[in-house]
C-alpha cells in the first residue's frame, strides 16, 4: 500500500503537466475551404493558412445547394402527392379494390397491372435493356457487310439494265428504216 501511495503525487504531478507540454506545440494550421465555379482561380494558401479549393460547374453558382434541394421533408411534398395520398385514404367503391360497396372489386384489375409493371421494372432476371443492346450489337456487326451484299446486287442490276438499254439501241440501229 505504501508504494502505491508514493507513486500518487507522481502520478498527479505527471498529469498536471501533460497539458502544459502540449500548450507549448506550435498550433495547427488553419483551414479555408472553398467552393469554385467554372474557370474561377483558387485562392492561394498563405501563412498558417492552408486553403483546399472544390471546383464545380459554373451551371451551380446560383443555384441552391443539392443537399437542399433534395430534401426528402414533408414540408417539400408535392401538393399532387399530397392530394392522391387524400383520395386513396380509406376508398371503397368502385376502382378501389376493396371488398366494401358495391364494384370495389373493379380496381384490382389495375392494382394487379401496377404491381406486375413494378416487379417487372426491378427485377434482376428480367433485363430488356440488356437485351435490347445485345439485338443492336448483333445487328450493326453485320450491317457492313449487309450494305456491302445489297450494294454489289444493286450495281449487278444496274450493268443489267445498261447493257439491255445498249443492245436495244444498237438494234435500233441496225434496223433498216422504213419508207415512207
Amino acid at each position: 500500500m505504501r508504494p502505491l501511495i508514493a507513486a500518487l503525487p507522481i502520478a498527479l504531478g505527471l498529469a498536471l503537466a501533460a497539458p502544459a507540454i502540449a500548450q507549448d506545440a506550435a498550433p495547427e494550421p488553419k483551414m479555408n475551404m472553398v467552393i469554385i465555379y467554372g474557370d474561377d482561380k483558387c485562392p492561394e494558401s498563405g501563412g498558417d493558412t492552408i486553403t483546399v479549393c472544390a471546383r464545380k460547374a459554373e451551371a451551380e453558382r446560383f443555384r441552391i445547394p443539392e443537399p437542399l434541394r433534395t430534401s426528402s421533408s414533408p414540408s417539400n411534398e408535392a401538393w399532387n402527392n399530397k392530394v392522391i395520398a387524400y383520395e386513396t385514404v380509406g376508398r371503397a367503391g368502385t376502382m378501389s379494390c376493396s371488398p366494401v360497396g358495391a364494384g370495389g372489386w373493379t380496381g384490382c384489375t389495375g392494382q394487379m397491372l401496377k404491381q406486375a409493371a413494378g416487379e417487372k421494372a426491378t427485377d434482376p432476371n428480367i433485363k430488356f435493356g440488356q437485351l435490347i443492346a445485345e439485338e443492336r450489337a448483333k445487328r450493326l456487326s453485320t450491317i457492313d457487310a449487309d450494305a456491302a451484299d445489297t450494294q454489289s446486287r444493286v450495281e449487278e442490276v444496274e450493268k443489267q439494265m445498261e447493257d439491255r438499254r445498249k443492245a436495244e439501241e444498237e438494234a435500233a440501229a441496225a434496223a433498216p428504216v422504213p419508207p415512207k
